[in-house]
């Protein structure tokens, strides 16, 4: 089995590089911190390459072990987290990557590109997190309380606190084990889930009030740019959440949340009952899962992006 000839490679390597998706979410977060502490307590010499975090996530064990770059080049073994495809890590990271001895991935993207030497890929898993859960409890790596905590945390914030129709037993079976063991769920909950910067308030209240509805108020759109980043002077992970907000309100099927980044517009999608958003943004080159996907889009002005995208969503619409 893969996970069986992972782990034989893993006992082999010494240094070990993990790494996630650009604009790491709770669950690249937990999935990359949980990794490295279990290969840390196993001996390994494991860090976590990410360039920015939101800051609510600091509370997370093992944060000390994230750095921004690594002396080390050649890695006796890459392990990528929750990223579908190698287009999707950070530029700074693709050598680090690449140049690796072993290449392995888990990940739980409707796409992916099995792009390591083993995959371990389960697109009906909620979280990337809850595939580590199975996997660690195959292979009978102790799942200590720091591990559960980055786990945890990455199973509530991708199924949106228990919310999505995404969660399966086995998330609330792993939710109860941690409360039996003393995980403070709660507090998980309240600084992954509901505590924000005054810069991601702002992001936020300006989003509402830009506000547009479409196809009879099935879509929701809105929008930032990058003047709006300068003079709120957004953090990273203040637009997180904001394509939310679209989803909460009756009758829309379809939020879209669309910034501009130094290059292009990204576009994040959120549907409510029917529409695949995952097929919608792979028209742009983009991907993700059935009810929340995304896309980024170079060589259009805002307004043909906004009318692309409303225009390809419409044609999902009942």
């Amino acid at each position: 089995m893969t996970l069986d000839e992972i782990l034989v490679e893993v006992k082999k390597s010494d240094n070990i590089v993990i790494m996630a998706h650009e604009v790491p979410d709770g669950d690249a977060i937990g999935s990359s911190l949980a990794m490295c502490l279990a290969l840390r307590n196993m001996g390994k010499n494991a860090i976590v390459l990410m360039k920015d975090f939101p800051e609510n996530f600091s509370f997370l064990p093992g944060i000390e072990f994230i750095q921004k770059e690594s002396e080390i080049k050649v890695f006796d073994m890459a392990i990528v987290l929750d990223c579908p495809n190698s287009k999707r890590l950070n530029e700074a990271f693709e050598e680090y990557f690449e140049n690796a001895k072993v290449k392995v991935q888990f990940d739980h993207h409707n796409k992916n590109d099995m792009f390591g030497d083993y995959n371990v890929v389960n697109h009906v898993s909620p979280a990337t997190a809850q595939i580590l859960v199975s996997s660690f409890q195959y292979l009978q790596i102790e799942i200590t309380k720091d591990i559960a905590t980055c786990l945890l945390t990455g199973v509530i914030t991708d199924t949106g606190g228990f919310r999505n129709t995404n969660v399966t037993v086995e998330s609330f079976e792993f939710a109860s084990w941690c409360l039996e063991k003393g995980i403070n769920l709660s507090r998980i909950y309240q600084e992954s889930m509901l505590t924000m910067t005054k810069t991601k308030f702002e992001a936020e209240k300006l989003a509402m009030n830009r506000l547009e509805f479409f196809a009879d108020g099935k879509i929701a759109f809105t929008y930032l740019t990058k003047k709006d980043d300068e003079e709120i002077g957004l953090k990273p992970g203040d637009r997180d959440g904001i394509v939310e907000i679209g989803r909460t309100i009756e009758d829309v099927e379809v939020s879209i949340f669309l910034y501009e980044k130094e290059k292009g517009y990204k576009i994040s999608l959120r549907s409510n009952e029917y529409v695949n958003v995952s097929e919608v943004a792979s028209i742009f080159g983009g991907g993700g899962h059935i009810k929340a996907a995304g896309a980024t889009i170079l060589n259009m002005s805002f307004d043909e992006v906004k009318k692309a995208i409303i225009s390809e969503v419409t044609k999902n619409l009942k």
